[in-house]
C-alpha cells in the first residue's frame, strides 16, 4: 500500500472488527476511510456484536491468545472503551453432570492462569457448592456438584453500546459510513485484471461503484457471500441466545454478580440495567447452514437469519437446568428475545488476518472470530496496521488458509471449549415444525 494516507480505503462491515480497523487506521493518520454495511444503523444487526454483553476474559490454553487478551483488556480500560467494560469477575465451573471434556477444559483453563504473573493473585478456587453460594449469595438453587474458580481480573463488555460509542467517535473524526440494504450492501468486488487482478473498488446493491486503493473485508459470518473462497476455511456458525425479563427489583437483586460460565450448561451475566434483561447462552458445538450446491455455510440471506424468537429445544433444556441449579425462581419464566447469533468460525478457532492471494495486496480479509473475537475489539485494527507495514502476514496461524477438507458437519467440534456436535440449523427447524404439527 502507498504511504499516501489520503488515498481512499474501504472497510466492509461495521461490526466490532470493522470499527476497530477504522479506528486504528484513522489513529495512524489515514483521512479517507469509508465503511459500508447493509444494516441501516449501528450497531449493525448483522454483526455478532449486536448484543447487550460479551465475556472479556484472558483464559486460553495457548499463551499467544492469553497475551493478546491481556492487551485487549488494557484497551478496554481506556477512555474510549472504558464506559462499556465491567470488571465484575468471571467464574468458570462444571456441574456434577459435566462430561469429561468439559472438566478437562476447565482444568486446562485454570492451569493457564493460576501461576500467570499478571493475574494469579486474582484467582480464587471454588471447590464445592457452598463456595458458589458464598460468592453468589443470590443463588437459591442446589448448584449440584459445582466446582471451578473465580477470576476477578475478567468480566464483560456491553457490546452494542461499545459499537455505538466507537461509531460516534469515528464519525466525529471524519470516517464516512454508508449504510442500508441498497447503498450500504456490497454485492461485488471490482477488479482491474490488467494489474494482477488488483481489487480497485466495490459495487453496491444500488448499482453504484466506489473506488479505493485498499479494501478491508470484515463481514463476519457473511464473508463468503462476497469472497466464496473464505467459506472453505471460515464457515458461518450460530449459537442460541435467550433472555429473561426482570422487574426493577429483580434486576437490582442481581446487579454486580460475576459472569458465570458452567461449561456443560451455559452462561449468564448480571442483568442489563437499561432493559432489565438477563441474558443466557447455552454451550454447545453450534449450528451451521450448509448450501448443498457449494458446500459453504452462510446465514440465511433473506433479511435476518431465521429462526427468530426461537431457540432449539436442546438449548432451552440446558438453560432451564442452569437456572434450576442457580436461580430456581426464574427457571420457569418465559424466554424473550430468543435468537440465533451467527459468527465466522474456523475449525481450530484461529483468526485469519491476511491479504487475499493474487490481489496485489489490495484486499485484506479479517475472519474467523470463532466466538471469541469480540474481546479483541480494542486491538484488532492494530493487526491490520502490522500487516500493511510488513507487506505479508508473518504469523502462520493467521495466514490465508487452505481448504480444510474435512466434514463440515463436525466443524470445530474438537475445540476444547465446545461440548457436543455441530448440527445443521435446517434440521433443527424441521424438528421444531414436526413438534408443532404433532401438537395440533
Amino acid at each position: 500500500m502507498t504511504a499516501n494516507k489520503s488515498e481512499p480505503i474501504i472497510i466492509l462491515g461495521s461490526g466490532t472488527w470493522g470499527l476497530s480497523t477504522a479506528l486504528h487506521l484513522v489513529n495512524e493518520g489515514h483521512s479517507n476511510i469509508t465503511v459500508f454495511d447493509r444494516a441501516s444503523e449501528i450497531p449493525s444487526r448483522y454483526s455478532a456484536g449486536y448484543d447487550i454483553n460479551k465475556i472479556v476474559r484472558p483464559e486460553y490454553e495457548d499463551p499467544f491468545y492469553t497475551d493478546l487478551a491481556l492487551k485487549a483488556i488494557q484497551g478496554w480500560k481506556t477512555p474510549l472503551f472504558g464506559p462499556y467494560f465491567h470488571k465484575t469477575g468471571y467464574v468458570v465451573a462444571t456441574s456434577g453432570r459435566a462430561p469429561q471434556k468439559a472438566i478437562k477444559h476447565l482444568n486446562e483453563a485454570l492451569a493457564s492462569i493460576k501461576d500467570h504473573p499478571v493475574f494469579k493473585s486474582h484467582i480464587t478456587p471454588l471447590n464445592k457448592p457452598q463456595d458458589f453460594k458464598d460468592l453468589f449469595w443470590q443463588f437459591r438453587g442446589p448448584v449440584t456438584g459445582f466446582s471451578g474458580y473465580l477470576n476477578r481480573f475478567a468480566g464483560y463488555a456491553h457490546s452494542a453500546n461499545a459499537m455505538k460509542g466507537v461509531h460516534h467517535h469515528l464519525a466525529g473524526r471524519g470516517v464516512k459510513f454508508v449504510l442500508g440494504p441498497e447503498n450500504g450492501r456490497v454485492t461485488k468486488l471490482v477488479y482491474d485484471t490488467s494489474k494482477a487482478r488488483r481489487c480497485v473498488g466495490v459495487r453496491t446493491a444500488d448499482g453504484q461503484e466506489h473506488k479505493a486503493t485498499l479494501i478491508v473485508s470484515c463481514l463476519g459470518a457473511y464473508q463468503a457471500e462476497l469472497i466464496p473462497d473464505v467459506g472453505k476455511f471460515s464457515v458461518a456458525k450460530s449459537w442460541s441466545v435467550a433472555h429473561v425479563q426482570l422487574t426493577e427489583s429483580e434486576c437490582d437483586l442481581l446487579r454486580g454478580i460475576p459472569v458465570i460460565n458452567v461449561r456443560d450448561l451455559g452462561f449468564f451475566f448480571e442483568p442489563d440495567p437499561a432493559t432489565r434483561l438477563l441474558k443466557l447462552c447455552p454451550l454447545g458445538a453450534g449450528y451451521i447452514n450448509t448450501d448443498k450446491k457449494t458446500g459453504i455455510s452462510l446465514p440465511p440471506l433473506n433479511n435476518l437469519p431465521p429462526p427468530q424468537d426461537y431457540i432449539p429445544a436442546e438449548d432451552e433444556a440446558k438453560l432451564r437446568q442452569l437456572l434450576r441449579e442457580t436461580l430456581p425462581w426464574l427457571a420457569n419464566r418465559p424466554f424473550v428475545d430468543q435468537k440465533i447469533c451467527w459468527f465466522a468460525d474456523t475449525a481450530d478457532s484461529e483468526f485469519c488476518v491476511d491479504f487475499v492471494p493474487d490481489t496485489d495486496r489490495s484486499l485484506i480479509v479479517l475472519s474467523g472470530d470463532s466466538g471469541h473475537g469480540f474481546k479483541m475489539m480494542p486491538i484488532v485494527g492494530s493487526w491490520v496496521l502490522d500487516l500493511l507495514k510488513d507487506g505479508h502476514q508473518k504469523m502462520k496461524r493467521w495466514q490465508w488458509k487452505k481448504p480444510e477438507g474435512e466434514n463440515m458437519a463436525a466443524w470445530g467440534d474438537a475445540v476444547s471449549w465446545r461440548i457436543g456436535t455441530t448440527r445443521e440449523i435446517g434440521d433443527v427447524v424441521q424438528e421444531r415444525d414436526r413438534m408443532i404439527r404433532a401438537r395440533l
